[in-house]
């Protein structure tokens, strides 16, 4: 492999899916600032997804609805409630 291509923080981290609680390890250089400790007993960088193949409707084959932001009630509180004078 090239010197001076790759990052230097490669480390194990834990992704964790937020919309099932599903999480898993794995050797990343994503940037993180909350740690968790894991199964093993090691405290490892924690990083939060919304979606993962666990809960993605092309590999579950159901669709499962998502609003961790509330996106839907905002926008019905933004152009669903208005009414015509």
């Amino acid at each position: 492999m090239k010197a001076g291509i790759h990052p230097a923080n490669y480390r194990m981290v834990v992704f964790k899916d937020m919309s099932n609680g599903y999480a898993f390890v794995t050797r990343s250089a994503v940037e993180t600032k909350e740690t968790i400790k894991w199964e093993d007993g090691n405290e490892y960088p924690l990083f939060k997804m919304e979606i993962s193949h666990k809960s993605h409707p092309f590999f579950t084959g159901q669709h499962m609805f998502v609003d961790s932001a509330g996106r839907i009630d905002k926008f019905k509180r933004r152009y669903g409630s208005k009414k015509e004078a």
